[in-house]
């Protein structure tokens, strides 16, 4: 009788030590998952514009192509307003890269299913990869430019394929991809910036990294450990079944029971794929995630890119250029720092997350058209404060999202409300031209 309670407890030590590895290892998966699918998307712009200015270089005539570098890198350019602002705004760079991904999350939601997920990683790898190579060789600027839309159509693709993939696996591995792409934008400007500073040429840099999306395809194939019901490499009849009961069950040991009941599926559900008017009926749904979502974007981007280059401290010890750059750093690491919270604090009311970016997109208009800040200091502390909220917001929202949807319909939710950040940062960008037009146009005092 001791014996065979000592085989039991040894039987059931041992699927408890593989459930949590298994968590370890999709958890992990799903982090480096984020931070390849970003990496690329983070990296490219900057590498893209410095060798597009490279090629202009010869010119007498500056392009556009080599104002818009300079902007991206927060040059100075000399005019008569009394901003030391460059007459095209930073924007068009943000519309330049946000626009394919925006086409890609508004298009693949409803055909997406159709592409197994293996696939759709083997694609995503080689768009990136081959984004890579076309900008470290490029020769003419059509090349580079292809380059970045590549980027952007990869980055757009991989996060809604990965959100949607995420519904297969417990719900924890969210805060990993969260925490993963918010990684990617501090990781991916530190290692451009370091090995161009050390020396290297973008091409060389640009070559290296190529590991990044060969990591991508490690992560998916050898760390997560899928469920058997994950549509790999065929379509499974049902469309936009969640992960059996059973699967996730296996999935989830050593997690919270109120967790594993509320992701058992309802009973008396219909099997199929969905039907064009349910999946209007889930978007109508999503909206009250959707719209807060894209709110808290439109704010942060209309001040990424219409009032940063703008909040310039002459008296600093900073150049203009040095404080763009620690700008958009300290935002990303506001965001890498509130996308990886989910462990610790969850926010269900986005809605207030938005009304604070709001508030922040309000405040710094008015301190670019009153000049009433008196020290930098404040508009660091302001920037790694918008980042943080915007990184909360992100990583709440498709949290709530997959708690809160139906068991038939959460792959097609996650897929669908990826548009929200891409929409609000398109929109932003439209909004910051004008903006950024008028106060570039205001004569010195």
């Amino acid at each position: 009788m001791d014996q065979t309670a000592s085989v039991n407890a040894d039987v059931v030590q041992r699927s408890d030590l593989n459930g949590r590895c298994t968590q370890w290892r999709n958890r992990t998966g799903f982090w480096l998952l984020g931070l390849c699918n970003n990496f690329a998307y983070v990296v490219m712009l900057s590498a893209a514009h410095d060798i597009l200015e490279k090629q202009e270089s010869g010119n007498t005539t500056a392009s556009t192509s080599a104002k818009l570098a300079v902007n991206f890198q927060g040059g100075n350019s000399s005019n008569s307003s009394r901003y030391d602002c460059n007459p095209v705004s930073t924007a068009a760079v943000l519309l330049a890269d946000i626009l394919p991904t925006l086409f890609i999350k508004l298009c693949a939601p409803f055909v997406i299913h159709k592409v197994p997920y293996g696939i759709r990683v083997l694609l995503c790898s080689i768009v990136a990869a081959t984004s890579f190579l076309l900008v470290s060789f490029s020769s003419a600027m059509w090349m580079s430019i292809l380059g970045v839309i590549l980027t952007s159509f990869s980055a757009g693709l991989g996060e809604l394929s990965f959100l949607s993939l995420s519904v297969f696996f417990s719900r924890d591995v969210l805060g990993g991809w969260a925490s993963g792409t918010g990684g990617a934008g501090v990781a991916g400007a530190l290692l451009y910036s370091g090995l161009t500073q050390l020396g290297l040429a973008p091409k060389t840099t640009l070559l290296i990294m190529l590991v990044v999306p060969f990591i991508m395809l490690i992560s998916y194939f050898s760390l997560l450990v899928p469920p058997p019901s994950l549509p790999q490499w065929r379509r499974r009849e049902t469309q936009y079944a969640a992960v059996s009961s059973e699967d996730r069950q296996q999935l989830m040991d050593g997690s919270e029971e109120e967790e594993q009941e509320e992701s058992a599926p309802a009973e008396g559900r219909t099997t199929g794929p969905l039907t064009l008017r349910e999946k209007l009926r889930v978007i109508k749904g999503l909206l009250r995630f959707v719209l807060p979502l894209g709110l808290v974007y439109f704010a942060e981007y209309f001040i990424n890119q219409g009032l940063m280059e703008l909040l310039y401290f002459p008296n600093f010890y900073l150049s203009h250029a040095e404080q763009y750059r620690w700008y958009q750093t300290l935002y990303q690491v506001g965001v890498l720092v509130s996308r990886s919270s989910l462990c610790c604090v969850k926010i269900r009311k986005v809605w207030a997350l938005s009304f604070l970016q709001l508030v922040n997109a309000v405040v710094l208009l008015f301190a670019v058209k009153y000049l009433f800040l008196p020290y930098v200091w404040l508009v660091f502390i302001i920037v790694l404060y918008e980042g943080l909220l915007g990184g909360a917001a992100y990583v709440n929202t498709f949290f709530f999202i997959s708690k809160e949807t139906e068991d038939r319909y959460r792959e097609f939710a996650m897929a669908a409300s990826s548009v929200g950040d891409s929409l609000g940062i398109a929109l932003a960008g439209l909004a910051a031209f004008p903006v950024h037009r008028y106060f570039c146009s205001l004569p010195t005092n």
